[in-house]
């Protein structure tokens, strides 16, 4: 049987640990009922109320339809409000509750536990390293 060698593409790695701290968040969150992408709209909503089903998903990555999907769950449990009547056509006013501002909270908290899981096996000075080069990274993406 042939070993293959450890993978030493930095996109691989980091697609490995993105996936096992996105799999903590979510373990995290699962008491709540929430997952990342319901936190994701609720974020997107805070940050700008009143978007629209097809901005919101492009600005998560999602099609118009999922975003929908995922807003109606979200208003179902009084996190986000629709201020415009519904209707074929007509574009759906969006904003993130009190309720939502605690749900946001709590994934904060989340990301905090995970956060914490990575200086304890990193140390604190590299996890600031990897802090400025990951957002050294992400500015050049996005630049």
């Amino acid at each position: 049987m042939t070993v293959l060698p450890q993978p030493t593409s930095t996109a691989f790695l980091l697609a490995a640990l993105g996936r096992h701290v996105r799999d903590d968040v979510e373990q995290t969150l699962k008491p709540t009922g929430y997952t990342l992408r319901h936190l994701a709209a609720i974020g997107h909503l805070r940050r700008e109320p009143g978007l629209s089903y097809s901005e919101l998903g492009r600005r998560a990555g999602i099609t118009a339809q999922s975003a929908q999907a995922t807003v109606r769950q979200l208003e179902e449990r009084g996190v986000v409000e629709r201020r415009t009547e519904p209707g074929r056509g007509r574009a759906a006013e969006l904003h993130v509750t009190e309720e939502g501002v605690r749900l946001l909270v709590s994934g904060q908290d989340a990301y905090a536990e995970a956060d914490a899981g990575l200086r304890a096996a990193l140390g604190p000075d590299a996890c600031r390293d990897l802090n400025g080069l990951l957002l050294q990274a992400l500015s050049a993406r996005t630049g």
